[in-house]
């Protein structure tokens, strides 16, 4: 990888890092409502976006980042039954806002079985 690169890697097995910083920018992979098991945690769109966000911020967290350097987010979902409430769960992270850009995308499936929405961010670390 190139050294001006900063990757911070996921548990053994994966090809791939849950964020890579390049200078000011973190970019996060798109990430599912996984446990530590890669067992989907959760049945509904509200509870998967919470597991998501919750393992977005420990990545944050890592990179000395929070969620009000997060600029951009790209929602991945199979479904919209239940989309309205993400918004709720996005206010519990984000709080009052101001709020990044975002994109939602209705797909056909999602890698992980049991997927309902995959979300991936880019954060600005100046």
């Amino acid at each position: 990888m190139n050294p001006e690169f900063t990757a911070y890697p996921l548990p053994t097995g994966y090809t791939f890092s849950a964020a890579v910083r390049s200078g000011p920018m973190l970019v996060i992979s798109g990430m599912t409502a996984t446990d530590e098991n890669r067992q989907i945690v959760g049945t509904d769109l509200e509870s998967q976006c919470r597991c998501i966000f919750e393992k977005m911020g420990k990545v944050l967290e890592e990179a000395g980042a929070g969620f009000g350097d997060v600029i951009e987010t790209v929602d991945y979902v199979t479904t919209f039954d239940g989309y309205a409430k993400t918004a709720d769960v996005r206010r519990e992270f984000f709080g009052d806002g101001p709020y990044p850009a975002a994109t939602g995308v209705k797909v056909a499936g999602l890698i992980r079985p049991g997927a309902l929405i995959e979300i991936k961010a880019i954060a600005w670390v100046g």
